[in-house]
């Protein structure tokens, strides 16, 4: 997948949905603007002055992208909201004696608005150094807000731990009914965890592991995000559930053929299926976000990362694995997974 921000409309909105890489991106890049009523506003022929191009290429962009502008704060002016702007003052002059006191309607871009038209513009340098510039800097926020861990920012997320205590209960109930009630060899356990891997997020371990560059001793599942626990877990329980009746039924231990049969029922259960697409959506499109890792198998799953995840993720209130481990009210609630 791309990450060209002139053609990707992904790649742009992970860096517009980004507030703490905008914060720093408004102080660094030094746009200029006009302060209007708490807000930094710039008129077309600011940004075509930014830009070094002209106001006919500023209105091709906005007819050919017009709702993605609107999103990110671009907004034609007129009746009340205009009136009110050309009172407002900058510099002890007024608004009107910039634009004009008779214009009936003005497009106004917010900062955010200005950052999504670089993006899209291809005909101009300083706009191709300014996203140069912009993906420094969003690069830069990300590590420094993770510590430079990027590999592991899914534990920053308050809903991991639990997550990840409820998934290995129930993995053990699903190794406690291959060692019990399926005729393998130890090898059993690989194979089958790569199989509901391969149904899960369409990779087996050692695909999953290339994606994320991690090493032969990593653990895959330290890596993953809660919902991708939580779908791993429910995938898991019903399958060790499947596993355990059928051997009870034919009273004897399965085959590898009949627990595939089993897999492939459960994979295609109407119950897991939702579970299933929004972990591979979630998967895809944050490892792309936050990692630049690309899951090629599961590139149709690739969203905008949004808002919301980049505060869960990047937020303040977000914590490192081991400064959540003192708080007694997560512990109480380990211990009470663990005790399930």
């Amino acid at each position: 997948m791309s990450k060209d921000l002139t053609t990707s409309a992904v790649a742009r909105s992970n860096v517009l949905n980004n507030r703490y890489a905008l914060c720093k991106l408004e102080e660094h890049l030094a746009l200029g603007g006009l302060r209007i009523e708490g807000e930094v506003l710039f008129f077309k022929s600011h940004v075509a002055e930014l830009l070094a191009i002209d106001e006919r290429t500023i209105d091709r962009y906005l007819a050919s992208h017009e709702a993605e502008l609107k999103q990110n704060g671009y907004r034609i002016l007129k009746g009340k909201s205009l009136k009110i702007l050309k009172l407002a003052q900058v510099d002890d002059i007024h608004v009107a004696d910039l634009i004009g006191a008779k214009v009936p309607t003005l497009g106004v871009f917010s900062f955010r608005a200005v950052l999504n038209i670089a993006m899209l513009v291809t005909e101009s340098e300083r706009a191709k150094a300014i996203r140069s510039r912009m993906l420094d800097i969003v690069l830069d926020v990300v590590a420094e807000r993770t510590g430079g861990h990027t590999r592991f920012i899914n534990q920053r997320d308050q809903d991991y731990l639990p997550s990840a205590f409820m998934e290995d209960s129930y993995r053990k109930q699903f190794t406690n009914a291959l060692r019990d009630h399926v005729d393998m060899g130890n090898h059993k356990y690989a194979v089958f965890t790569d199989k509901i891997y391969q149904a899960v997020f369409c990779e087996n371990a050692r695909e999953y592991k290339q994606v994320l560059r991690l090493a032969d001793g990593d653990s895959t599942r330290d890596t993953m995000y809660a919902e991708v626990l939580k779908t791993l877990a429910s995938f898991e329980s019903g399958l060790a559930a499947g596993i355990q009746q059928q051997a009870a039924q034919l009273g004897r231990k399965l085959k590898s053929p009949e627990v595939d049969r089993l897999l492939a029922e459960a994979a295609a259960s109407p119950f897991l299926k939702p579970l299933i697409e929004d972990a591979r959506t979630r998967m895809a499109s944050r490892d792309l976000g936050f990692r630049e890792a690309l899951h090629q198998k599961l590139e149709a799953y690739v969203q905008a990362v949004p808002e919301a995840d980049f505060e869960r993720f990047l937020g303040e209130r977000t914590q490192a694995l081991e400064e959540r481990l003192s708080d007694p009210k997560l512990l109480a609630v380990l211990k009470r997974l663990k005790d399930r």
